[in-house]
């Protein structure tokens, strides 16, 4: 059975996110016609699990499921680091994926795997909706692990199974009171930024840092104040030096906007990716040391997009090694300018703390939800007083043309019969006209180059504290300067351009 030909009687509202990865595992499993056990939560989530045959390990287990998973949705699952669940022989690895055939609804999940040849690996898989998955992993473990007993993964005083009368009830028992061996996952709880741009589960002892917060991006810190935190959708301004509108540019005098990362948009992502880490470090006034990338591979991504997954170890902040899990995808690329911007979604975990958080980070990077459309929306309606302004002063601009013109023309017809008197009043008006005609066209650039600015998500800013120093970014990144220094980042009016600096 594949999610392209699922029963229309279980394609309700309720489970249609969820029953890609069920249904995926389910068919994985009764290939080799061995019994498949699936439980339907009251309270949201499927449980599917059972034995794969032909998998005499753990990681042939996980291999065989995302490779169906893949094939079925028409897209790579995302994946973070494995781990292995706590005093077990059991390992687990959350996932993320798009089910394309089913709407493109967003589906989260986490497969653990158990015992090993030569009584075949067995393994588990929790799902639900991506944006419902941070509250009901907890009770889905809790009940998977009360009927559930593979090899390598024996129950430790495991929870009652769970109930409707027990599905009501808020989760107040952490997954590690229920289930030792699974300490690593707290309840997490859902909370929407007040913009209302985006949501994501978390435990307690987890805070959002204000500044960067907000615009469809989270920043969050850890409870072990030794650097530990994630971000999701952090945005960063990259263009393409290979660019024809870039180098074009250059023979201008123009150059890119301060903390713009240069980098090509078809290069390399794999390879480059340690330099991009210290690149994109160092605009937000980081300065790490010690970067190790373990691992690096191209992972699956939206169409316009390019993605690389990578793991490794880097020390942030000068007290000591975290490690780090990040996908960093390059969107939105122009091919006017080659400018495009930089994505990154990455959990940071002290080398302490690795063990025991690495699960807890893989399930809230997990329940991230954004609102793009209400992002844009919050843009447009910023923007619009702008554009209005705009418009405005280019109408008043064109009426002061034409009535230059009208004067010079008025002027012309006034010259006496004195050819001295002719000539210096013509060379007279010809000389206004000319400084006119000047400064319109320099108007007309300024504004000009304000509505490609418009066009393009760009906004000027500068500091009041050194009001000449205009710096051109992505709206989005404007807006987060803005948030960050609201005392003296400023946006610059498009009437307040400079000649040189900002077209």
């Amino acid at each position: 059975m594949q999610c392209r030909s699922c029963p229309s009687r279980v394609l309700d509202l309720v489970l249609t996110s969820l029953l890609l990865t069920s249904f995926l595992f389910t068919a994985s499993l009764a290939c080799a016609q061995t019994p498949v056990t699936t439980i339907d939560l009251p309270e949201g989530g499927r449980i599917v699990y059972g034995k794969v045959e032909g998998a005499d390990t753990q990681g042939d287990a996980m291999t065989h499921i995302l490779r169906i998973m893949h094939q079925n949705c028409g897209e790579r699952p995302k994946i973070g680091n494995v781990f292995r669940m706590r005093g077990t022989d059991s390992v687990g690895i959350f996932f993320t994926v798009v089910n394309h055939p089913a709407g493109n609804v967003q589906v989260a999940g986490l497969i653990i795997a158990a015992g090993s040849a030569p009584h075949h690996a067995e393994a588990a898989l929790v799902s639900d909706r991506a944006d419902r998955f941070g509250t009901t992993i907890n009770p889905m473990l809790n009940r998977l692990f009360s009927v559930w007993h593979p090899a390598g993964a024996a129950p430790m005083n495991a929870g009652a199974p769970a109930t409707t009368k027990n599905a009501a009830r808020p989760a107040t028992t952490t997954t590690a009171a229920a289930n030792p061996r699974l300490g690593s996952v707290p309840p997490l709880h859902k909370v929407t930024l007040p913009d209302r741009t985006a949501s994501v589960s978390v435990p307690d002892g987890w805070n959002f840092v204000p500044k960067p917060t907000g615009g469809g991006t989270i920043v969050l810190t850890g409870p072990h104040g030794q650097g530990e935190g994630i971000m999701l959708n952090a945005a960063y301004s990259g263009q393409d030096p290979t660019n024809r509108g870039y180098q074009n540019s250059l023979r201008w005098g123009y150059r890119p906007a301060p903390n713009t990362v240069l980098f090509p948009f078809n290069g390399d992502l794999v390879k480059a990716f340690p330099d991009l880490y210290m690149n994109l470090a160092r605009t937000i006034r980081w300065n790490p040391t010690d970067l190790q990338v373990d691992h690096a591979e191209m992972t699956s991504a939206a169409e316009g997009q390019r993605c690389v997954h990578a793991t490794g170890h880097v020390n942030a902040f000068g007290n000591g090694m975290l490690e780090f899990d990040e996908i960093l995808c390059l969107q939105r690329y122009d091919p006017n300018t080659g400018m495009y911007g930089f994505a990154a979604f990455a959990s940071q975990l002290p080398v302490a703390f690795a063990d025991q958080d690495r699960a807890t980070a893989a399930a809230i990077m997990a329940s991230f939800q954004w609102d793009q459309a209400l992002v844009q929306q919050r843009t447009d309606e910023m923007m619009a007083p702008v554009l209005a302004q705009m418009r405005q002063n280019w109408d008043a601009q064109q009426r002061a043309l034409i009535q230059a013109n009208q004067r010079a023309v008025d002027n012309i017809r006034q010259i006496g019969a004195n050819a001295t008197a002719r000539y210096n009043a013509t060379q007279a008006a010809n000389d206004a006209q000319h400084a006119a005609w000047n400064q319109q066209e320099e108007n007309i650039s300024r504004y000009g180059q304000g509505f490609s600015n418009y066009l393009l998500d760009q906004t000027v800013i500068h500091d009041v504290q050194n009001p000449d120093t205009h710096v051109t970014m992505w709206n989005q990144a404007a807006e987060v300067w803005k948030k960050a220094f609201p005392d003296r980042i400023e946006e610059v009016p498009t009437s307040e351009y400079i000649n040189g600096k900002d077209f």
